[in-house]
């Protein structure tokens, strides 16, 4: 992991074609590895960092790319929906997307995204396939990506954040993610965006790294993540598929008791 930004292409802010809001709390060793995949992807981009008052070494890490950053601050917030609107809001990119702090691109990724956000013009977001890296062991599994239909995204959350691009057109034509869920904000954003722009389309490449450890909130507050879910499946597709009821038991308890 690189301690300098000397070697990354320059971005072009004064007419970037992606905002990208990275939100952040307390993740300093894992955000100069997020900032340097985003500085590696040779697309223009404008970077937003919005951390949440860390104590960790995070303000380190933001001074050493403060320079190439279109915008940083640290602070208190009200929490990680509120800031990935804050720096989405905050930036003039045709497209928009949010990496979460300990999260990472894949070298190409921000290409082949526009590249089929270009060829799909009718489409409010096109998304990608994304592994998830588990810190404690070093593996890497794939996450469950599949092309989109409402009857599979109605069973399970079939999109992975790190790998998406959305046109800001449709971003804010629905508001951007809800500050009130926090554990299943993207998953309510693909319905939304799908309900009000049409279906979000599928790349079949790898695009993205979502970095699995104990602190995230996946990991430690599982039940609350099923219950917003459950809630919106509900809210947006009019039904709760019995799988969820079948699947929390394992996934909240049992999951829960092997950790």
């Amino acid at each position: 992991m690189p301690t300098s930004c000397r070697s990354i292409p320059e971005a072009d802010l004064s007419d970037p074609l992606i905002t990208v809001a990275v939100p952040s709390y307390n993740q300093g060793r894992f955000l100069d590895q997020a900032l340097t995949s985003i500085f590696e992807q040779g697309v223009p981009v404008e970077v937003f960092v919005l951390d949440a008052g860390s104590t960790d070494d995070s303000a380190e890490v933001i001074s050493r790319w403060k320079d190439r950053l279109a915008g940083y601050r640290s602070h208190t917030d009200d929490g990680q929906a509120a800031a990935i609107n804050e720096g989405v809001a905050q930036g003039r990119g045709k497209y928009v997307c949010w990496l979460n702090s300990d999260d990472w691109l894949l070298p190409g990724a921000l290409s082949r995204l526009v590249e089929a956000a270009e060829a799909m013009p009718e489409a409010p977001m096109v998304y990608g396939r994304c592994w998830n890296h588990h810190e404690n062991t070093g593996t890497r599994k794939a996450v469950w990506v599949e092309p989109f239909s409402e009857r599979r995204l109605a069973l399970r959350c079939i999109i992975s954040q790190p790998a998406t691009l959305i046109r800001r057109s449709a971003w804010e034509r629905v508001g951007g993610v809800d500050p009130a869920l926090h554990m299943t904000m993207d998953y309510d954003l693909w319905w939304r965006l799908y309900k009000a722009a049409g279906a979000p389309q599928f790349i079949d490449d790898f695009l993205a790294v979502n970095r699995v450890h104990d602190a995230t909130k996946t990991k430690t507050q599982r039940r609350l993540h099923y219950r917003e879910a459950i809630d919106l499946v509900r809210r947006h597709h009019g039904s709760v598929p019995l799988k969820w009821w079948l699947a929390q038991p394992y996934a909240v308890w049992w999951k829960g008791l092997m950790r």
